[in-house]
């Protein structure tokens, strides 16, 4: 039970899934290859300092496309099949639903088939892959909403099919390593998991020791026995190392911001300053939520952004009008207090902003350092070779309005599960 396993990291970031894996005790990071310059320089420090990995942990800079593995592996000491985990997450803003949706039209959404050649190259025991709930549900060519047969349009081609990217990505790692890995999909949400913070996840768990993975269940919810979801306002509580650090609104958005009360968004606001301040975006239809939204601390908080001061993703504090500090939004993805980030302010929010929530990152160590406890790699094959299991992964802790009728999410006496009830709901203005 004293063993550590080897893992070697890709795309790390600013080392949320580092960081969580290194936490169960179990792990040791050979090596992180990352792109972004600062990114490394953060890496860097934390390691120099003691924080992660040793200090023979490689970070390797520059593009995963243009890098071979097996050199990477020559100055690891290793030979195919030695590593026990390799482990990532490609940039995922191809994927997004928030987004154009460019899938692999994007070269950012090939970064999974460099994942997969890593993954050839190294043959490790275990991989693990993740990437926005959305890649499950993406097409290898995206087509428009507006275009599609239940507007009139012609029938989808095959790919055009929800779900084509993966099964063509699933295609092409079963021929790269001839059939070697099964895959176990798991559809989860950090909030799930005690993650004081919304954030949907698709994570992959690929094995060529023939074992079925099981994810463990939800243990925070809102009810049925489980844990109350963690809160912002206890997160918030928690951080005593501050520096003030922000990426702030500017006095214009303050102005609309300053009305809105806690736990409120767009629609508190009189319909008159609705118009004059959301533009164009007044008139559209769904996805608003997040506009001059201001923040409850009696619920998780919404995914942490890269740009928390954006009018249409706002993170407004609760109670000071203003955007959520650095180390505020750190906390919320539970980093440790004392993580350095280098680089400006807004690369040190996008490092924040695009890491895996540490707390999954945990929760995956856990699951793999069990099986590679229980090592038999002649095992039989279990089937099927890939498998998608949906772990109540869409968590809606609010409504913000129904019936014509706008709520603000107000503090109750009973803040035993953080969930809207009838309780809790207040009217605050009539829809427009």
């Amino acid at each position: 039970m004293n063993r550590k396993f080897t893992v070697v990291s890709l795309f790390s970031g600013a080392g949320g899934l580092d960081i969580g894996l290194e936490r169960t005790g179990r792990f040791v990071t050979l090596a992180c290859v990352e792109l972004e310059g600062t990114f490394c320089d953060t890496l860097e420090a934390n390691r120099d300092a003691g924080r992660f990995g040793r200090s023979s942990t490689r970070i390797v800079r520059g593009d995963i496309s243009k890098q071979d593995p097996e050199e990477l592996m020559a100055e690891l000491g290793l030979a195919p099949g030695d590593l026990d985990a390799l482990v990532g997450g490609p940039p995922c803003q191809s994927f997004s639903t928030a987004g154009r949706r460019g899938t692999i039209g994007d070269e950012r959404g090939m970064l999974l088939w460099q994942f997969t050649r890593y993954v050839a190259a190294f043959q490790p025991k275990f991989f693990v892959m993740e990437n926005v709930r959305g890649l499950l549900s993406a097409a290898v060519r995206h087509r428009h909403l507006k275009d599609r047969p239940e507007r009139g349009g012609r029938q989808l081609a095959t790919d055009e099919m929800p779900g084509s990217v993966v099964e063509r990505w699933l295609a092409d790692l079963h021929a790269l390593t001839h059939f070697a890995y099964r895959v176990d999909c798991f559809e989860v949400n950090a909030v799930n998991y005690g993650a004081p913070q919304l954030r949907e996840r698709a994570l992959f768990f690929g094995n060529r020791l023939g074992r079925q993975v099981e994810f463990p269940a939800p243990t925070h919810g809102d009810g049925n026995g489980l844990e109350p979801f963690n809160t912002l306002g206890r997160t918030l509580q928690n951080v005593v190392t501050d520096d003030g650090e922000i990426l702030d609104f500017s006095p214009r958005k303050k102005r609309y911001l300053a009305m809105v009360p806690e736990g409120a968004n767009w629609r508190a606001l009189p319909a008159e300053l609705q118009i004059e301040s959301m533009g164009r975006a007044w008139h559209a239809k769904g996805g608003r939520s997040g506009w001059w939204r201001r923040l409850t601390r009696d619920l998780p908080s919404p995914t942490v952004v890269t740009m928390p001061n954006h009018a249409s993703t706002s993170m407004c504090h609760p109670t000071e009008t203003r955007a959520l500090t650095l180390r505020e939004c750190a906390a919320i993805q539970e980093f440790p207090p004392e993580w350095e980030f280098v680089g400006t302010t807004a690369q040190k929010y996008a490092q924040v902003g695009n890491a895996i929530p540490v707390r999954l990152g945990e929760v995956a160590g856990h699951v793999l350092a069990k099986h590679l406890h229980r090592v038999n790699v002649s095992g039989v094959k279990s089937a099927p070779r890939y498998r998608r299991v949906y772990l109540h992964s869409h968590v809606r802790t609010r409504q913000w309005y129904r019936a014509g009728q706008t709520f603000v999410w107000v503090d109750g006496n009973d803040n035993g599960a953080s969930r809207y009830s009838a309780r809790r709901k207040q009217v605050v203005a009539a829809a427009v």
